[in-house]
C-alpha cells in the first residue's frame, strides 16, 4: 500500500470511530426520555443540539483560522477527545435534560473541528483521485453515524449509559489515531480563513449558489433520514415480531449503506463529472424516500432493498458537493464559500429533523418520508444547470 493510501485509510478510520457521538444520544433517546420524564419536543433537541453545535464550530473555527494555527491532524484529535469526554458527560451524576442538551451542542461543535480537518488531511494526500479519497472519507462518516446503532445490539434498550461510555470509547481511539498515525500530506494547502466581507462575492458566483443549492437540497433529505431510521425499524419491527436486535441491525446497515454509495460515488465523479454523479445519486434516493413507506406493506427482502438503497445513494453524492464549490470558488474564497455551504446545509436539517416526527404523528410511516424527495427535486435541478458550466468548461458545451 502506497504512503498516499495508507494515510486516506488511517484517516478514514479515525473518522469512522470519531463520529461516533454524534448519535449515541439519538439511538437511545427514549429511554433518556423515560429516565428523565422528558417532552417530546426536549428529547427531539437531543439530535437537533448536535447539528446546531455543528455549524456554530465550523463558524467559530473558520473564523478564528484554527485549521491554520493548529495542524489539521492535531485540531482533530484534540476535537475527537473533546467528543469523547462529552459524551461521557452525559453519564455523569447529577445531569438532567438541560445539561445533556448544552453537552450535545458541544458535541456538535467538537466534531466541527473532526470532520472538516479530516477532508483537508485526505485531499492532502491525493490530487488526481481527489474525488474518490473525499468520498471515502464520507463513507466513513456514514459508518462512524451508524455505530451507535451497532452499539445497540451490545447493550439493552434502557442502558443507554454504556452506549455513551461506547461512543467515547471510539471517540478516544479516533483522537489517538489522529494523533500518533495521521500526517499532512505533500499537496496540503492552507485553509482560506472565513471573510464576511467575502459573502457577496461567494453569493454572485453563480456555480458556487447552484452547487450550495445542490448541496441544500441533499441536506433536507439526508440527516431526517438518519436521525429518525432506527424508530422506523422500531416500528417496522414491532409490527413484525422481529424483536429489539434486528432493528438496531437494519438501522446500522441503512446507514452504513452509504459507505458504499460514498466510494462508489467518488470513483465515478472524477470519471463522469460531479454535477451528474450527484443527479444520479438525488435521483435514487429521492424514488427510495417515497417508495420505502409503501414498502412497509411489502414483503420483508422489498423493504429492506428499498432501505439498503436508500441508505446507499442518500448520502453517496455528500462529498461531491463540496468538491464542486471548491473547483469553482474564487481560490482567495474558498474557506467562506464551504463554510457557508456547510453552515446553511447543517441549519437546514434541523427543520426536516424536527418535521419528519410530525409527519409521522399526522400520516403514520408509509407518507411520512415522501416529502423528503422535495430536496433531491430541487438539488437535481440545480445540479442539472450545473452541469452546463461543467461542460463549458470542457469546451464541449455550447457558448454563452
Amino acid at each position: 500500500m502506497t504512503p498516499a493510501r495508507r494515510q486516506v485509510a488511517l484517516v478514514t478510520v479515525a473518522v469512522v470511530l470519531g463520529m461516533a457521538p454524534w448519535f449515541s444520544a439519538t439511538v437511545v433517546a427514549g429511554a433518556m426520555r423515560v429516565e428523565w420524564t422528558m417532552s417530546g419536543p426536549t428529547t427531539l433537541w437531543l439530535t437537533l443540539a448536535v447539528q446546531a453545535g455543528f455549524v456554530v464550530g465550523s463558524l467559530v473555527s473558520a473564523a478564528l483560522l484554527l485549521s491554520d494555527r493548529w495542524s489539521a491532524h492535531r485540531l482533530a484529535a484534540g476535537s475527537a477527545l473533546a467528543a469523547a469526554a462529552l459524551t461521557v458527560g452525559l453519564t455523569a451524576p447529577g445531569v438532567g435534560p438541560s445539561t445533556a442538551i448544552v453537552l450535545r451542542v458541544l458535541t456538535g461543535a467538537a466534531l466541527a473541528g473532526v470532520y472538516p480537518p479530516a477532508i483537508k488531511l485526505a485531499a492532502g494526500w491525493t490530487t488526481a483521485r481527489r474525488g474518490l479519497a473525499v468520498g471515502a472519507l464520507v463513507a466513513g462518516t456514514s459508518l462512524g453515524s451508524a455505530v451507535p446503532h451497532l452499539l445497540r445490539l451490545a447493550v439493552a434498550p434502557d442502558d443507554w449509559r454504556t452506549l455513551q461510555w461506547a461512543a467515547a470509547a471510539c471517540a478516544m481511539a479516533s483522537a489517538a489515531l489522529f494523533a500518533a498515525a495521521v500526517r499532512p500530506g505533500p499537496h496540503q494547502a492552507p485553509s482560506a480563513p472565513f471573510d464576511a466581507r467575502a459573502l457577496g462575492r461567494v453569493l454572485a458566483n453563480r456555480p458556487v449558489r447552484l452547487a450550495t443549492g445542490g448541496y441544500l437540497g441533499h441536506m433536507w433529505e439526508l440527516y431526517a433520514m438518519w436521525s429518525s431510521i432506527g424508530l422506523f425499524w422500531s416500528a417496522v419491527a414491532d409490527a413484525r415480531g422481529w424483536g429489539h436486535p434486528a432493528a438496531a441491525l437494519l438501522a446500522f446497515c441503512t446507514v452504513g449503506a452509504g459507505a458504499a454509495g460514498s466510494v462508489v460515488a467518488g470513483f465515478w465523479a472524477d470519471r463522469v463529472g460531479r454535477a451528474t454523479t450527484t443527479i444520479v445519486a438525488m435521483a435514487a434516493s429521492g424514488a427510495c424516500s417515497v417508495a420505502v413507506g409503501p414498502a412497509v406493506g411489502a414483503p420483508a427482502g422489498v423493504l429492506v432493498a428499498v432501505a439498503l438503497v436508500w441508505g446507499a445513494t442518500i448520502v453517496a453524492d455528500s462529498a461531491q458537493f463540496s468538491a464542486a464549490v471548491t473547483e469553482w470558488s474564487e481560490p482567495a474564497y474558498v474557506g467562506t464559500a464551504v463554510t457557508l455551504q456547510t453552515a446553511l446545509g447543517f441549519l437546514l436539517t434541523m427543520v426536516t429533523i424536527g418535521l419528519v416526527p410530525r409527519w409521522v404523528d399526522a400520516w403514520g410511516w408509509p407518507r411520512a418520508y415522501m416529502p423528503l424527495a422535495i430536496g433531491p427535486v430541487v438539488g437535481s435541478w440545480c445540479m442539472m444547470r450545473l452541469r452546463r458550466y461543467e461542460a463549458r468548461r470542457a469546451g464541449i458545451g455550447r457558448r454563452g
